[in-house]
């Protein structure tokens, strides 16, 4: 600092010397004139006070300092500068006041921190041993962290012995839910399963022209109605299904039209990969993946829930057959629907089974369609003359009749206003077999009265046909017989009138007939277990049974249902629709129920049109022997081999010991039949 005495006594000539350029720490006291020094520790009376005033002042530049430039930063060393300067005050009289205290400025209570720093020096110094500390620490910490890991992986890799992990407690959160399971026939061929497929869908708050982007979805998805998809886009709602199941190639043309509102849903959708051949069966599920119908909506649950897949007793193979075959009889007789099934007969698994028209569930349907309708196991009809196997089975189990039994069929039965006859009248007595071969109404309805109705009652409940099936199908129907059984309805219901079952009812029961007696629930599921049936006749009867219904395919009304190399059996069905207040003549419900090898049974098979019309083929009739019989015949020459069943000599002795039931004195009569 460079200090500057004033008097005011002194010349303005008299200053104190100047510190020289280049001298850092010398300091210069002020000097004064000799007249001006007072006496140490006294100042002369009436001599004015000296005040001090401290004010900044600016360092002299010298010629050897280097200019600095206007953005350099100053260094710490060029500091700010102060001089004192002494002023004279005043004098006061002793009387006055007491002198007041000399203010200092802000700048001069600054404290300074040093050429060197040595305050900076030390807070840096702090800040370095802190972090170095906080490392240490975090170091440390890691450290026994991994050493902690490393200690255990040797422990359980070297130090232990090699073993399954087992869970000490059972997990508590539920296991992720699957995609539903699928659906296999009986030699694990794939019926349904789930693929993520992706859909078309619309949200008409963002199409700009219903009309045309109609008709451009339309140009690239030719099974798009374009009236249609107009309507639907010109909808209020945020999102509008399109079209279900989009193949990659249509998603990428449908994408490459950049439609406005026009976009793609992803989801698992349930695929059935064989169509509508199994559609009455499998059913389906919604767009949410629920079942609706058929063995979806049965089986549910376990399809959500399981993973393994629900194997059927079904046969892709004999499916296709059995749809292929009555498709081309209805077409062949105009018949307005059909349904066809085979049974084993040894465990009541049922090996196919049609209604037609079926449907593809792949596809989206109306719930008042026709299609829906499953003939097989919902409809139920008077199957005519095909009852008849179990009226001669009561007769003979009852023990009213015998295979020698005969009856007057010479003239109708009047009932009322009604009268019973037969269709291809004999006008003679007729004993059993011919009865049956020759399917006389007349013959039958003596037969069962001689049983009686409470007998008939209990032995067709006995055979499940006073209930709905006892099948894995959600659609069933329930069979109609009369709330009082009366003598007319025991003499109808022996032919197959007057009481009504569905044809899966009737080959269950047909199946039991030639198994040996024991009736088995019918299955669509494959079983892995033994069969297990309760007895509705005897093993006799059972026999007696086969042989006529073989009797019948080779001299009755069955012939049209002989197979080359194979030894079948069967009987006729032909029944007017019943309608209000009676029935309709010319409607018919025409079938065959066959079954082989006879000798020893394995499958039914039975067929059934709806309103079968009459051709000139078979002569005008449309009876189950001209249009039901064939259709049998074609099924067994082709399922025979398919199931590894080997030809058979009809004529060979151990074949033919199998059907000696007739004794001799009923020789001549039925010689009289082969003319």
């Amino acid at each position: 600092m460079i200090l500057r005495a004033i008097r005011n006594d002194a010349s303005d000539d008299e200053e104190r010397p100047r510190r020289p350029h280049g001298t850092a720490d010398t300091r210069v006291e002020p000097r004064l004139g000799k007249q001006a020094r007072p006496a140490a520790g006294a100042r002369p009376e009436g001599a004015p006070r000296k005040k001090l005033i401290i004010e900044r002042r600016e360092p002299e530049k010298t010629s050897a300092a280097p200019a600095r430039a206007e953005n350099q930063p100053k260094r710490p060393a060029e500091r700010k500068a102060f001089a004192v300067r002494a002023k004279i005050a005043p004098a006061r009289s002793k009387t006055g006041t007491a002198e007041r205290k000399t203010p200092v400025s802000a700048d001069s209570r600054r404290p300074s921190f040093g050429k060197d720093g040595s305050q900076r020096e030390g807070v840096f110094r702090l800040a370095m041993e802190t972090g170095r500390t906080r490392l240490l620490i975090t170091g440390t910490v890691i450290t026994l962290a991994f050493a902690v890991i490393g200690a255990r992986l040797v422990d359980v890799t070297a130090m232990r012995a090699p073993a399954e992990p087992v869970a000490k407690v059972a997990a508590t959160v539920a296991a992720p839910k699957s995609e539903r399971a699928g659906i296999v026939d009986r030699n694990g061929v794939l019926l349904a399963t789930n693929l993520s497929t992706v859909s078309l869908v619309a949200d008409p708050k963002y199409v700009q022209n219903p009309r045309e982007t109609a008709y451009k979805l339309a140009a690239v998805l030719p099974t798009l109605d374009p009236k249609s998809t107009e309507e639907k886009l010109r909808k209020k709602a945020r999102f509008v299904p399109l079209m279900r199941t989009l193949t990659p190639q249509q998603q990428y043309d449908v994408n490459a039209l950049g439609l406005p509102g026009i976009d793609f849903d992803r989801k698992q959708t349930r695929i059935y990969p064989h169509g509508p051949l199994f559609g009455h069966i499998l059913g389906q599920t919604d767009t949410d993946n629920n079942g609706i119908a058929g063995l979806e909506l049965r089986f549910d649950k376990d399809l959500q829930e399981g993973s393994d897949p629900l194997q059927l007793s079904l046969d892709v193979r004999v499916q296709h057959m059995l749809r292929e075959e009555v498709s081309a009889a209805m077409a062949k007789f105009s018949a307005v629907g059909g349904a066809a099934i085979v049974m084993d007969v040894r465990n009541g698994e049922v090996l196919g089974m049609v209604s037609l028209p079926d449907y593809d569930p792949n596809e989206p349907i109306s719930l008042t369609d026709e299609a829906l309708f499953n003939r097989a196991t919902k409809g139920v009809y008077e199957l005519g003359s095909t009852f008849k196997i179990f009226n001669t089975a009561l007769g003979l189990e009852s023990g009213s009749i015998s295979l020698t039994s005969s009856y007057d069929a010479t003239k109708p039965i009047k009932v009322g206003r009604f009268s019973i006859t037969d269709y291809h009248a004999k006008n003679r007595w007729l004993s059993v077999p011919e009865i049956f071969i020759y399917s006389s109404n007349i013959g039958s309805a003596k037969m069962a009265l001689d049983v009686g109705g409470p007998e008939q009652k209990r032995f067709f409940d006995k055979l499940g046909f006073l209930k709905p099936l006892d099948v894995e199908l959600p659609e069933v129907g329930f069979p109609q017989s009369p709330s009082v059984w009366r003598p007319v309805n025991t003499m109808t219901i022996s032919f197959g009138h007057g009481m009504a079952v569905s044809p899966l009812h009737l080959a269950t029961g047909v199946s039991a007939m030639v198994n040996g007696g024991v009736l088995h629930r019918p299955t669509v599921l494959k079983s892995t277990e033994a069969p297990h049936g309760k007895r509705v006749i005897s093993e006799k009867t059972s026999n007696a049974i086969r042989a006529l219904m073989h009797l019948n395919a080779l001299e009755g009304s069955g012939k049209n249902a002989r197979a080359e190399g194979y030894v079948v059996g069967g009987k006729t069905g032909t029944a007017e629709k019943a309608a209000t207040g009676g029935y309709r003549g010319k409607s018919l419900i025409s079938s065959f129920v066959g079954a082989f090898p006879m000798h020893a049974p394995r499958y039914t098979v039975y067929v059934v049109l709806d309103e079968p019309q009459g051709i000139k083929e078979t002569y005008g009739y449309a009876t189950g022997g001209w249009v039901a019989a064939p259709v049998v015949g074609k099924i067994v020459r082709r399922l025979a081999p398919m199931m590894g069943i080997k030809p058979t000599n009809a004529d060979a002795p151990e074949v033919r010991q199998h059907f000696a039931i007739l004794p001799p004195q009923m020789g001549a009569t039925l010689a009289s039949l082969r003319q």
